[in-house]
């Protein structure tokens, strides 16, 4: 039993994730995995590591008066007295270590050790239970002990089964398809990794074979032989697949990035194999009960059990600390083993379409990965630098759009409430690393976190508890709408199109003009299918957990905070802090009746949601909109696809879909004001940026323009730049190009300025937003419109807006 507890220890101490340094200089394959002998596929390229960023995304905090806030989208999440801002919808993949050993510690022996883990945590919890629970009640979290118990113990199963349920599956699988063909039936990537789970065993078996005898591969032969081939198969394949799965979303990972990744789990999980094997009771060499290190073993784990039944992580965490006397890897060592292990995966990996029945070629047997190099310009007057990438085959990503992707996402929702945060790497998720805050590998940061006294920390950890406390639940209505329309091939209500963009055929001419003209469009075509994809797999996350947890009577959400103190979800795919698709199937768990001011803010929300000006309108001009419409309001709710579609106008579909059901439930009923609503109401503040400027600076006007004092209806900042703006290009317009150059530039966007165009700049500048940022922003969204065909033109009128928007 103490193993275990010594396991979850060591899981709660392993670094999941780490910043990657934009590196200084290139660097070849054989620098990174010290081989000598060159691969097929790799070698002659060079690779750079990229800096991961992570975009912002608005506040979410207390329910606020009516005159403290004008706004859209913030969260009200009653009783909760601290706002943060958060970020969503971010790929940002934690992967817990192996919560046993992979694939050779299958017996019924870790079975029974789970078993006895749950018992155990059932007995030193029962305490803190009781002092959850008032007196003379036995409800825990809104539920019955029984009930919380039950779902602990799914929670427990969830968090420290994935590695082990993951190898045990490919064992099994693998026997069954040897022995009934049961290979067409398996999930499309289940199918790949175990076409590519023997050949990667064989050839990282054949590696650690000549690691042994000293065949030139010093540089890293001291750490390819610490875990199993298999595992090490199982973790490759996870790990690549993963970030290719989520890295920008288009079937591609940096070299560097993946490297690391994988050679960090490797190291991971040959050190807790390590110390587990080293704390296995065993009898002595010379038979010798009374062996003084025997005993002193025995002893170590009898008491690092009774520690784990008073919860004394730390000092469990000292005892496993002072028995690993290995020295860590470092990133290069890391690096090495992970590119040597990709090397591998890339020379075994193949993959095969669809046979062709009438035609007699052989199969085109390719492989499923390749090393290639992306240029990356700062600049279009500049020079650009280039990195080293893993792309897969168009069919493995392809395949990706269709597969449950379970298998990359440790951090779930929880079915329990989150421990409370105690302290930097305690609260949360019950054994999977949990840390407050989200330092990438900046030991730092990390250690000066560390030293700040507990009680200065006490209303960051109420906050996060508060925030992972609230209770979650699935709209299965709005979910059905959204899986009709996705089966359908999307392409509605802001949902991406399934299908490609077909590529433009090759002009039968010589005319170089011609083929510069198609070339240009081809490029233009793959880029546009490569962003396709990307949303594709975005939209494949949100709802492969959605149909995962639709069942659940409720799940919470654990956050912890970023090195700027916002707060997040630690599940980065499905959360109230992410797209309009989210936030539309997402709804409380626990309803409250509406009364009168809660039917009130619900028309409010409503016309909101709607938006395009509407949600510029006073309280009352609002309310009286959704009045206006309630015809629109109930055909959208009783005919989502098949009658008039009013919701598909609006700004934010799903969420307005979602409340114009809420609505009218509650219309209907008997007595609107005491319908139970489960729907959340989101606010936004009038860009806090320039908020925070206005309050420091006493500034009444700036105030004013972002609603820090009351008005009749909100102001909207944003407009009032784009006002301005559009004052500025006006006159350029009218002036001489041959003494205003900007002239020509200032014409074509005369149709084109209005505040979707600068809000993100305006937003943004207030944070440091340099000019090639505003530039980038505005060119995007000129592109979104198809405003300027001409690729230069559209550049240049870019520039000219980043400029006059400064």
């Amino acid at each position: 039993m103490w193993r275990k507890a010594t396991k979850i220890d060591i899981l709660r101490n392993i670094t999941t994730s780490r910043e990657l340094k934009p590196s200084s200089r290139v660097k070849t394959l054989k620098e990174l995995s010290g081989v000598s002998t060159s691969s097929r596929y790799l070698s002659g390229k060079t690779w750079f590591s990229q800096e991961y960023k992570c975009p912002g995304i608005g506040r979410n905090g207390e329910v606020l008066s009516e005159n403290a806030e004008m706004g859209r989208y913030k969260l009200m999440i009653s009783g909760n007295a601290f706002g943060f801002s958060g970020v969503g919808n971010q790929f940002l993949h934690h992967y817990g270590s192996a919560a046993a050993e992979s694939i050779v510690s299958t017996s019924s022996e870790d079975d029974e050790d789970i078993r006895e883990l749950v018992a155990e945590m059932s007995k030193h919890q029962r305490k803190k239970v009781q002092s959850l629970s008032p007196r003379g009640n036995n409800l825990i979290a809104g539920m019955s002990q029984t009930r919380y118990n039950a779902l602990r113990k799914r929670q427990v199963k969830v968090e420290t089964e994935a590695w082990i349920e993951a190898a045990r599956e490919y064992q099994e699988l693998l026997a069954d398809m040897c022995e009934q063909k049961l290979a067409p039936n398996l999930p499309y990537i289940k199918s790949l990794f175990l076409g590519w789970f023997e050949p990667l065993k064989d050839a990282i078996k054949a590696e650690q074979d000549l690691c042994k005898i000293g065949k030139n591969r010093g540089a890293y032969a001291p750490y390819f032989d610490e875990l199993p081939a298999d595992m090490m198969a199982v973790i490759t394949m996870h790990k690549l697949m993963g970030l290719l799965m989520s890295g920008g979303g288009q079937g591609n990972a940096t070299v560097v990035q993946a490297s690391i990744q994988i050679g960090e789990a490797i190291e991971h999980e040959a050190k807790l194999r390590k110390f587990l094997d080293k704390s296995k009771k065993k009898s002595t060499p010379n038979g010798n009960p009374e062996d003084p290190a025997a005993k002193e073993q025995e002893r170590l784990g009898k008491k690092v059990t009774n520690l784990m039944k008073k919860q004394k992580v730390h000092q469990i965490r000292r005892i496993v600390k002072g028995h690993d006397d290995s020295k860590p890897w470092g990133q290069d060592n890391q690096v090495k083993v992970g590119s040597r292990l990709i090397q591998l995966l890339m020379e075994t990996a193949y993959i095969q379409p669809p046979l062709d029945q009438s035609s007699d070629a052989p199969p085109d047997l390719r492989p499923a990965f390749i090393h290639t190099q992306k240029a990356v310009s700062k600049d279009a007057q500049k020079g650009c630098r280039r990195y080293g990438v893993i792309q897969c085959d168009p069919l493995v990503r392809k395949g990706l759009e269709k597969t449950a992707r379970h298998m990359v996402m440790p951090y779930m929702p929880m079915l329990v409430p989150p421990l409370d945060w105690s302290g930097y790497d305690k609260g949360a998720y019950l054994f999977l690393p949990s840390y407050i805050m989200r330092t990438h590998g900046a030991r730092q940061q990390r250690d000066v976190l560390k030293r700040v006294p507990k009680e200065q920390l006490e209303i960051v950890f109420e906050a996060l508890n508060t925030l992972g406390n609230t209770k979650w639940r699935i709209n299965k209505k709005v979910l059905n709408i959204i899986d009709r329309i996705w089966a359908s091939g999307g392409c509605l209500a802001d949902l991406v199109d399934r299908e490609d963009v077909p590529i433009p055929e090759e002009p039968d001419t010589d005319d170089a003009d011609a083929i510069k003209k198609w070339k240009w469009k081809v490029k233009n075509v793959k880029k546009e299918n490569a962003e396709r994809h990307s949303q594709r797999c975005d939209v494949e996350l949100k709802l492969a957990v959605a149909r995962k947890m639709k069942d659940e009577e409720g799940f919470y959400y654990p956050h912890n905070l970023d090195f700027r103190g916002r707060a997040y979800p630690m599940h980065p795919h499905l959360n109230h802090l992410g797209s309009d698709l989210c936030r539309g199937i997402l709804e409380f768990a626990e309803g409250r009746s509406l009364q009168t001011s809660g039917l009130r803010w619900l028309k409010i929300h409503l016309a909101n949601l709607y938006g395009g000006g509407v949600d510029k309108l006073s309280y009352e001009g609002r309310i009286e909109f959704t009045e206006n419409h309630l015809d629109d309001i109930f055909d959208s709710a009783d005919r989502p696809l098949e009658g008039g579609r009013w919701w598909l106008l609006a700004e934010d579909p799903f969420q307005c879909l979602a409340a114009c059901m809420n609505l009218t439930e509650a219309l209907r009923s008997s007595s609107p004001e005491d319908y139970v609503s489960y729907m959340p109401v989101h606010q936004d503040g009038s860009c806090n940026g320039l908020q925070h400027y206005a309050a420091l600076g006493r500034d009444k006007l700036g105030a004013k323009a972002v609603n820090l004092v009351a008005g009749n209806k909100p102001a909207d900042v944003y407009s009032n730049i784009a006002k301005r703006v559009l004052e500025i290009m006006c006159r350029d317009a009218e002036k001489d190009p041959a003494i205003e150059p900007n002239a020509p530039r200032a014409k074509l966007l005369l149709n084109q300025v209005d505040r979707k165009l600068v809000k993100q700049t305006v937003m943004t500048s207030v944070y440091g937003v340099t000019y090639i940022g505003a530039r980038d922003q505005i060119k995007r969204r000129l592109k979104e419109r198809d405003a300027i065909v001409d690729d230069n033109e559209l550049f240049s009128a870019a520039c000219y807006a980043a400029k006059v928007s400064e």
